[in-house]
């Protein structure tokens, strides 16, 4: 854990356009990206989507296109999906206020049917629609399906907010072995039924590691980490575990970044609860669709 680095280059993502893929800035073809794709096929690969980088139609159209592209190459992709700007505007919609603490989403009661009919139903179904638009044919299912994800809650002041407990991934791969795409929104249960407010980055990695997945890629609207926010030149190139503490003490790592350095919000690096031979990319969409800076991270196993 304490030798954990993250190491980020310039990488683009498969596109469903006339460009497909760029591996090290080289813009290649959909042939090619099919050629590269051949280690994987057969392999799960998680990615994680949501927040802010859902914001846009046509980018989130190119996405999901990503997502039929590869799984028409046969590689076993799972759409982990959260959604908090859609959230946010129907908490508006109906005048309550959206709080929260360390990029973390305050869930009382009100709040949770919400965060669940926006998640589980809209969000959920439009990312469906758009995925079998494209071809494959893609499942929408939530962590109370087959009580999939079960959770307890993680702290009385953020409400609704759960800790995975466990996972029980034979939904999943039930679908993945029928050919379809599972698209899984961020909502759990407990053993008594109460419904939780997951975080997607930390959902993400649960999934990640009892699917055993090979890759785990993870979809933001920023460039990274970067010292001044405001200059692309302060973007870290490498990060130490006690170098990623030190910047969330200091403020610079906040909000929604957190999860995506710890994935357990608190203080364990990701590669902690990951399988050793996954890869985890943390992919920007800025400063256009399918143009990425990737954060690799490695664990020290590799």
């Amino acid at each position: 854990r304490r030798l954990a680095r993250v190491h980020l280059s310039g990488v683009k993502l498969p596109g469903f356009g006339d460009v497909s893929v760029v591996d090290d800035g080289y813009v290649v073809d959909r042939e090619a990206l099919k050629d590269k794709s051949k280690g994987l096929v057969g392999e799960v690969v998680v990615v994680k989507y949501g927040g802010a980088a859902m914001a846009s139609e046509e980018l989130k159209a190119k996405v999901v296109g990503d997502v039929a592209l590869l799984r028409s190459f046969g590689v076993n992709v799972v759409l982990i999906h959260g959604g908090g700007p859609a959230v946010n505007v129907m908490l508006k919609r109906l005048n309550i206020e959206a709080v929260f603490r360390n990029g973390l989403r305050v869930t009382d009661d009100q709040t949770m049917e919400v965060v669940e009919m926006v998640l589980a139903g809209k969000v959920n179904k439009d990312l469906v629609s758009l995925i079998n638009q494209c071809g494959s044919k893609a499942v929408g299912i939530c962590g109370k399906d087959a009580k999939m994800i079960v959770a307890k809650q993680k702290n009385p002041d953020l409400g609704l907010v759960g800790e995975v407990t466990s996972v029980d991934s034979t939904l999943i791969t039930t679908l993945i072995t029928g050919g379809f795409i599972p698209v899984v929104s961020s909502i759990a249960t407990s053993d008594d039924g109460t419904a939780f407010n997951i975080n997607a980055d930390t959902l993400a990695g649960d999934i990640a590691s009892e699917l055993k997945a090979r890759k785990l890629i993870m979809m933001t609207d920023v460039p990274g980490v970067m010292k001044d926010p405001k200059e692309i030149g302060t973007l870290y190139s490498s990060l130490t575990y006690e170098q990623t503490q030190a910047l969330i003490s200091e403020g610079i790592i906040s909000g929604g970044m957190i999860p995506k350095v710890t994935l357990d919000q608190e203080t364990t690096p990701c590669e902690s609860i990951l399988p050793q031979k996954l890869q985890l990319y943390s992919c920007s969409t800025l400063p256009s669709p399918h143009r990425y800076n990737v954060v690799r991270k490695r664990s020290r196993h590799r």
